[in-house]
């Protein structure tokens, strides 16, 4: 058996490789390395697949998230509520626009952001909630969007790990993630369910007037070269990206049916042991697992760490320490009391290997040993 891998990008690339290998080399041909013919399509090709009416490619998720932000007119001071569990891109995005982050509980369940934490924490200066789609299950839309309306709020959908993924809402109307909120936004990360070579990241809306002002602040402000109507930033995707993106996107549903059918075999493999919780699916949600989040009970998780890296499998900890303990928030969070689900999942979840290319010899071998572990 080959060497496991976190992520397999090389074995995925292989597959696609001709395709692959003449969409970058027409991209140095013909020289148009910036804004090329490539993001146009893709951004088209993004629309039909999401179905939304505007897609603007940029740098990076995080860039994502603070143009999405940047287009909102907020003042210093603004409160923006997102969950305390997540990568810390969204709350520091925030922090770095002088706006406040208000860090409330997750779902034990989902990881998710818990909606009644939301409410609780509206104030007169909370102005967004941004949920986080965390490791490829959205949030529960239909009672964030019921609240955002409640108290005239704009929802920023963080859907860096969960492209792809759908939501039936309670009108029965199934919807994208990162399509249903005012503001969608998704990374390209190498890792990502649909991921470029190198950084990439897009916006998406269905509001005229924000695509317009997002379009503008990721290119410097201007609607027409050095005509300049707000303070942007340069957020731009290359040309070489959007067309590695553009052959993958073609494959994103193989690629996530393949995820879906590793996680039902980690599902069979793992459930019958007492001191794991395997990932819960929402029924009115896909989940395209960017990670299959296992929860481990009776203080196990580090030592099942050890024993799998000991047997040459790579797991990982998303995420190890909550946002408010982070050095870098202590100004911010400085009297903020332990939130409780989210102390606990820093100390019980562990993700496993799973990628488009993982193999049945692979999984049977990490569940095997998993077995393992908790007869010792």
């Amino acid at each position: 058996m080959e060497k496991i891998k976190m992520v397999n990008l090389e074995s995925q690339y292989l597959h696609i490789k001709k395709e692959i290998d003449d969409s970058v080399l027409k991209c140095i041909k013909d020289g148009n390395y910036i804004n090329g013919p490539e993001v146009t399509s893709l951004e088209e090709n993004l629309k039909m697949y999401l179905n939304v009416k505007h897609v603007i490619a940029c740098a990076n998720g995080t860039d994502a998230l603070q143009i999405a932000l940047m287009s909102l007119g907020l003042n210093v001071g603004d409160e923006i509520i997102c969950p305390a569990f997540t990568y810390i891109a969204t709350a520091e995005v925030i922090a770095l626009l002088g706006l406040v982050p208000i860090l409330v509980e997750v779902d034990c369940r989902t990881f998710n952001i818990q909606v009644e934490a939301i409410e609780k924490a509206i104030t007169s200066r909370t102005r967004v909630i941004i949920p986080v789609h965390l490791y490829g299950q959205a949030c529960n839309m239909d009672e964030i969007l019921f609240l955002a309306k409640k108290y005239s709020l704009i929802v920023i959908e963080d859907n860096a790990q969960s492209f792809g993924a759908e939501v039936k809402l309670i009108n029965g109307v199934t919807l994208k993630a990162g399509t249903i909120g005012d503001i969608g936004t998704t990374s390209f990360f190498p890792s990502k369910i649909l991921g470029c070579f190198g950084d990439g990241g897009a916006i998406f809306t269905n509001d005229n007037t924000l695509a317009n002002k997002i379009r503008m602040i990721a290119n410097h402000g201007q609607e027409r070269k050095y005509f300049h109507k707000v303070l942007g930033c340069n957020s731009r995707l290359d040309s070489i990206q959007a067309s590695i993106l553009n052959i993958k996107l073609k494959y994103i549903d193989n690629y996530i049916n393949a995820r879906q059918s590793m996680a039902n075999f980690y599902d069979k493999g793992l459930s019958s042991i007492e001191d794991i919780t395997i990932p819960y699916r929402n029924k009115n949600n896909t989940h395209v697992f960017h990670q299959y989040t296992i929860k481990i009970k009776n203080n196990k998780r580090n030592d099942l760490k050890k024993y799998l890296e000991k047997s040459l499998i790579p797991c990982m900890i998303y995420y190890p320490l909550p946002i408010y303990k982070q050095e870098a928030f202590s100004k911010y969070f400085k009297y903020l009391q332990p939130i409780k689900i989210v102390e606990d999942l820093c100390s019980e979840v562990i993700s496993l290997p799973i990628h488009t290319e993982q193999n049945i010899f692979e999984q049977e071998y990490i569940c095997n040993k998993i077995n393992d572990f908790f007869k010792i």
